[in-house]
This record gives C-alpha cells, sequence and structure tokens, in this order.
C-alpha cells in the first residue's frame, strides 16, 4: 500500500520535522487471548490484539531509546489487512502453510472505559496438527498472542531528560500468532532479517514527523510565516539565539545527511509573512531530491558492506554519521583488511572438498584395502588407476607425483626414498594397517558385553567404586515421640587400567616383496588378539574367583551366590539358584533386594543342553517336562573360556547391569579399543606401527552373579 504524504500529519509546532525512512515489520506481544469467549463448535475465540501500551524499543540510526505508542483512533490504524483475512501463524512462522493455524474473520476497536483496545475474533484450522494447539487455547493453557504490524508514520516527540515518545499515526495490522511466551511490555523488538517474514516486504516507507517543543523567546522578534514544518530544531534555536544575542563569529557548520541539508537550504528564513508562491515547489522538489540520495548512499553503503564481508554495524555506524560514499567505501576496505590481518590462516585448509595430495591418498589407501579384502572395502572411482599394481609400483607413482624423478631408480632405491624421505607414502602403509587392525578389532567375536558395564577412566590411578547401601528400615516411634537414627552401609571395590601392546615393523623388504599380508593381514590378527585380550580378562574373572573388597572370594557361600553341590544344567536347579538370587540381602543384612537373573551363562559344552532346555516346549509329555516362561525368558550365552580342562561344568546366572552391579570394564578415556600409533623406524629399516590397548575390569558386587560348579559330562 502506498505511503501517505506527511503533510496528512502535520502539526502545529514551528519546530517540526519530517523525514521520510525504510523500516522492517515489527511485532509485539502486548496482546493476549480470551479462554471464557471459546466457541467450541465454531472453534473461534476472541483476542485483544492490541492496547496501544508503550513499548520501550531502541532507535536503529542513532541508537537512543524511545518508547513506542500504537495509537488506536479509528483514523490512524488500519484494519483492511485483518478484515480481509489476516492469518493466524504459529509464532510468526510463514516457511510452509502448515505455519497457518487459523484465520481472522473479524477485526475492530473497542472502547474500554477511557481506554480504545483493537479486538479481533480468530478460528482454528480443523488439521490434526492444529487440534492440540485449539485444546490448549480452549483449556486456557495458551493465552499469548503477538501481532506483527508495519507503520506508515510516527509522530516524535523529544522531552529533555526523557526517552522519546514515538507515537505511531498511521500503521497497518499484518498478522496475529499464537506464541509460548508473551513478551514483556518493556521488551519489544524487531523482526529485522527475519526469513519467517519471507512473504512480506523486508522494509516499508515511513514518515517520522518530530514534535520538539520550541523555546519560547522573552519578546518575538519573527513573524510566523518565518518558519516553516520543514525547518530542524536547531536551526530554529540558532535564528531565535540570533535575534537575542549579540552578534558572534559564524560557528562551522556540523556534518548533515543529504536529507537535513536539503531542508536546511530549502527552509531560509525570510523578513516577512508574503506567501512563498512558487518556491514552494522548488522546496518539496529539493526534499524529494535529498531523500532520493540519501536511500542511495544508505543502500551503497550497505551493499559494499555485504560485499566486502564487514560487520553491519560498521555499515550501520557510517550510515548514522552521514559520513559520505567515497568516504564510507574507503573505511569498509580498511575494516575488510584488518579483520583478514587478525584472521589465522591454515595452508592445508579448503572449501569444497579435499587437494590433490589427499585425493590421491585416499584412492592408493582404497585401492590397497580393496585388494586384502574385496567385500568388506569397496573400490573408489579415483582408485581405479591404482587398481592390480605392485607395492613398488605403486610407490613409483607416487613419488612422481609428488615431484620426484624416479627414471633409472632400482626397486631398493624407489623402496628406500618412498620410506624414509619426506615422502607422504609412510602414511598410506599406516592408514591401511590402521584400518585392518580397527576392522579385524571391531569384529571380533565377544559375549562379554551383555553381562557387564562400559565406562572410562581418565589415568591409570585405582578407579573406586562406592557402593551405597540400601536406607535404613522404618520402626515404630514410641508413644515420646522420639525417633531412632540409622546409617547408611557402604562397600568398595577397586581396580585399575592396565596397558597392553605390540609394535609391528612395515620393513622396505615388505614393498621390495609386494608383501601385502604384512601390512593387512598381520595387522588383523593384531586387531582379534586386542578383542581377545579383553574377553580373557573379564572371563578370567569367573575362572580365577578373584577377592572382593571384603577379603572373600567372588562365588562363595557366604556371599550366598554359591550353590553348595553340583547340580545338573535342569528346571530344578535353576529354579533352586534363582530362588537363591532372589533371597539376596542388602549391605545392611536385612533388605531384600529380589534380584532377578537375566542371562544363563554356561561353558561351550552346555550351549546345546541350555537352549533345548529354554526352547518352548509345545506340548510337554508330563508336567513335569513344562519349563515356565520365567525361565525360558533367559537369555543364553555361551563362552568356551569358561569350559574345564577336566571334571565338573559349571554354569551361571547373571542378572542385567542396568538392574544390579555386576561386572565392570574400562577404557582409557579418548582411548576406546585399540590404537594405533607410527614412526619411522630406527631398529627397523621401514615404518614402525604400535598397537596399544588401555584397558581393565572388575567384579563390583556379587550379588548380581551366582556359580553352580555343575556336574562331569557323561
Amino acid at each position: 500500500m502506498p505511503a501517505r504524504p506527511p503533510d496528512r500529519h502535520r502539526a502545529e509546532e514551528d519546530t517540526d520535522v519530517s523525514r521520510l525512512v525504510d523500516l522492517p515489520v515489527q511485532t509485539r506481544a502486548d496482546v493476549r487471548l480470551m479462554p471464557e469467549s471459546v466457541d467450541v463448535e465454531r472453534r473461534t475465540v476472541e483476542v485483544v490484539w492490541s492496547t496501544g501500551a508503550a513499548v520501550r524499543r531502541r532507535d536503529p540510526w542513532t541508537g537512543k531509546r524511545y518508547d513506542e505508542v500504537l495509537s488506536l483512533e479509528e483514523a490512524h490504524v488500519d484494519l483492511s489487512r485483518l478484515n480481509g483475512g489476516a492469518p493466524l501463524l504459529n509464532t510468526h512462522g510463514a516457511w510452509d502453510l502448515r505455519d497457518v493455524i487459523g484465520v481472522v474473520e473479524r477485526a475492530w476497536i473497542a472502547r474500554e472505559g477511557e481506554a480504545l483496545v483493537g479486538r479481533a475474533t480468530v478460528r482454528f484450522s480443523d488439521r490434526a496438527d492444529v487440534e492440540p494447539i485449539w485444546r490448549d487455547v480452549a483449556a486456557g493453557i495458551v493465552r499469548n498472542v503477538s501481532v506483527g504490524y508495519a507503520v506508515r508514520s510516527y509522530e516524535i516527540t523529544e522531552t529533555d531528560g526523557q526517552p522519546a515518545v514515538w507515537r505511531a499515526v498511521d500503521w497497518q495490522p499484518l498478522e496475529l500468532s499464537a506464541v509460548p511466551i508473551g513478551a514483556d511490555a518493556a521488551a519489544g523488538f524487531r523482526a529485522v532479517g527475519d526469513p519467517a517474514r519471507a512473504t512480506e516486504p523486508a522494509t516499508h516507507p515511513c514518515h517520522l514527523l518530530r514534535r520538539t517543543p520550541a523555546p519560547i523567546p522573552e519578546e518575538p522578534t519573527m513573524t510566523r510565516a518565518a518558519e516553516t514544518e520543514t525547518t530542524p530544531p536547531d536551526a530554529t534555536a540558532a535564528a531565535v539565539s540570533a535575534a537575542t544575542a549579540p552578534a558572534e563569529p559564524t560557528p562551522a557548520p556540523e556534518a548533515r545527511t543529504p536529507v537535513e541539508a536539503a531542508q536546511t537550504r530549502a527552509v531560509a528564513p525570510v523578513a516577512d509573512a508574503t506567501p512563498a508562491g512558487p518556491s514552494q515547489v522548488d522546496v518539496a522538489a529539493a526534499a524529494e531530491q535529498a531523500r532520493a540520495e540519501e536511500r542511495h548512499r544508505i543502500a551503497t553503503i550497505q551493499d559494499a558492506a555485504r560485499k566486502l564481508g564487514v560487520a553491519g554495524s560498521v555499515a550501520d555506524d557510517l550510515v548514522s554519521r552521514g559520513v559520505a560514499v567515497d568516504a564510507a567505501r574507503a573505511a569498509l576496505i580498511d575494516a575488510a583488511a584488518a579483520r583478514d590481518v587478525q584472521t589465522e590462516t591454515r595452508p592445508h585448509v579448503r572449501m569444497g572438498g579435499l587437494d590433490a595430495t589427499e585425493t590421491r591418498r585416499s584412492a592408493v589407501e582404497a585401492a590397497l584395502l580393496h585388494r586384502y579384502d574385496p567385500s568388506r572395502f569397496a573400490l573408489s572411482e579415483p582408485a581405479r588407476e591404482w587398481r592390480g599394481l605392485s607395492l613398488i609400483e605403486m610407490a613409483r607413482g607416487w613419488l612422481e607425483g609428488e615431484g620426484t624423478r624416479v627414471r633409472g631408480l632400482s626397486r631398493d632405491e624407489i623402496a628406500t626414498r618412498a620410506l624414509h624421505s619426506t615422502s607422504d607414502f609412510p602414511l598410506i602403509l599406516a592408514g591401511v594397517t590402521n584400518k585392518t587392525l580397527r576392522a579385524a578389532y571391531e569384529t571380533a567375536p565377544r559375549t562379554y558385553p551383555a553381562i557387564a558395564r562400559r565406562t572410562t577412566v581418565a589415568d591409570f590411578k585405582l578407579v573406586h567404586r562406592l557402593q551405597l547401601g540400601e536406607a535404613p528400615q522404618l520402626e515404630r516411634v514410641n508413644q515420646s515421640g522420639e525417633f531412632k537414627r540409622g546409617t547408611i552401609g557402604e562397600a568398595q571395590e577397586t581396580y585399575r587400567i592396565e596397558t597392553f601392546g605390540k609394535v609391528i615393523g612395515i620393513t622396505r623388504q615388505v614393498l621390495i616383496n609386494d608383501d601385502l599380508d604384512a601390512f593387512t593381514r598381520v595387522p588383523a590378527l593384531f586387531g582379534t588378539s586386542s578383542a581377545t585380550l579383553e574377553s580373557d580378562v573379564v572371563w578370567g574373572i569367573f575362572t580365577s574367583n578373584p577377592a572382593m573388597a571384603d577379603g572373600t572370594t567372588l562365588f562363595h557361600a557366604s556371599h550366598k551366590n554359591l550353590a553348595g553341590a553340583g547340580a545338573a544344567l535342569d528346571v530344578a536347579g535353576l529354579a533352586k539358584a534363582r530362588t537363591a538370587m532372589a533371597q539376596q540381602r542388602g549391605l545392611d543384612g536385612k533388605t531384600l533386594l529380589n534380584v532377578r537373573p537375566s542371562y544363563l551363562v554356561v561353558p561351550s559344552a552346555l550351549e546345546l543342553a541350555a537352549e533345548q532346555l529354554l526352547a518352548q516346549n509345545i506340548v510337554p509329555a508330563k508336567a513335569a517336562d513344562v519349563v515356565p516362561s520365567s525361565i525360558r525368558s533367559l537369555a543364553v550365552i555361551a563362552e568356551p573360556r569358561l569350559d574345564p580342562a577336566s571334571g565338573a561344568v559349571p554354569w551361571f546366572l547373571v542378572a542385567s547391569p542396568a538392574a544390579i552391579d555386576t561386572i565392570e570394564y574400562a577404557y582409557l578415556e579418548g582411548q576406546e579399543g585399540v590404537a594405533l600409533e607410527t614412526r619411522m623406524g630406527f631398529d627397523v629399516d621401514g615404518v614402525e606401527v604400535r598397537a596399544r590397548l588401555d584397558f581393565g575390569a572388575k567384579a563390583i558386587d556379587w550379588r548380581g552373579l551366582y556359580k553352580n560348579p555343575g556336574v562331569a559330562l557323561s
């Protein structure tokens, strides 16, 4: 909608100044829903969308605070958008149609006592995604609404010592939005650059009409016609001072924007009240030209700042100080240069992908890994040119790619230069070794994670795991009202992680002999052995039966987690073991824990028997053959490390580590799993690769574990 002319709100003060600027769409949340007006059948509710209350804002040009007041007089507010079916949005969102949750059916201005308020009836959509919002509105839970609006004209009144008052005398509400939290009246905000308002223009023209009270001279010396509505306040004050004070040297003029300069030139006071006649047209034309020049200056400065990547605050400062375009461009170039000097640069940081060296390195690694195991490692497109080459041929191609002359060099010389020069070829070998070792480590079978809890520790010091007992049992209070004191028992287990490792050497003989297994198959075996070591440590707790913090072994009759006599793996034996776990007591010796087992852990010799025992029997031959569902719910874990060399074959019940502490295993923080380090060899003629594992495990609580010594198998 075109802006209204400034003389529509011409004031009577002699010091008024009219100025045309561009303002963004604004929002404020001094509105509210009225749950008592809900019409469930029509899905409508009435809202108060404005009370005209003052909202503290900041002048975008000067940075000064001011109070914004929305005039609700009928001539000052344009309700055409609201009454034309304006949307009801979800928190001012306008990305897609789902942001529209309703429509404004009618808007009007009502009088409440001496005050005017804006009211509206909104209707909510019956879409499924809007239903929860509508129910909260009907229930009075969602009560806050925000209004988005555009101001075309302000009357600005400035008073010494007080924030200026910007009174919107020509403004238009654009939309209403349901919001989760209503903004405080002193915390209004502008939606500058808000992408949610992409459907509205970024800015709109707005007239600023300053109404500053003019000083009253003791004896008027000027006629009324000597001042016009476009006279700047400082020019008026200067004219009054000139008429009442002795003549003094004329001071240098202050820096002015093109608009202010044009206004000053156009309104030079005259000696009498004779109508200006044709000069009024010249005044209007000069003012309009000055406005156009000012808009061009602001746009040019902001565009230059955007192209140079300079912060918007720098451009805003140049605009507010009235700096000319050429001077502003120079200042922006200096700001960009200063920013570039302060920015740290790194030689190998790129945008958009890898450089040629890294691309070639990745291609050689992919070709070697595909050659090692085609089923696990795919062949990338850049790696195809390296496919089928021997190791020494790859080294030759790599050195040529780095600019090294290899014509006439022997295989031994190529291998030596590839491994001992500044070439990155050793990094390729180390990368392939790392990937094969990690792949083998991660795919190695482990059976212990289900029954143990994983953690990390910060160092190699003793790890203390404190066990808090149960709260003391409550006792009857006697007639004297005395409460007895109780204590909470505690126990503590300690352990530390250990470092395990091995060094692998990749020599120049590996390249000459094209021995791919030296840095693919061998590292894979080390990865598997690292995973095997972890299993040895954890399952060694079951087989070695270590002492706990109380000096008693993990599985012991005094811990009530060891059967008095070995029994075969059957329903009766499982029932007794389950009962013993349920009857475990807390550290106070009184509280029943009712521990429920989740896993049946057996040696590999009992794996088949365990699976048959827990298999569902559709039609049992007799009642004794029925396996209860609570026992069938146990998960079988078979571990060959539990198989004895001879004699009785034990079996175990284990609770879930999420229900009660069982066994804890730990890695060094930041080094979870096996880690690799490489260096140019000194003891070996090539590259050394060191595999290291920081790992430890400990039984934390015996009450989640139960052992039956079992019987010998026939």
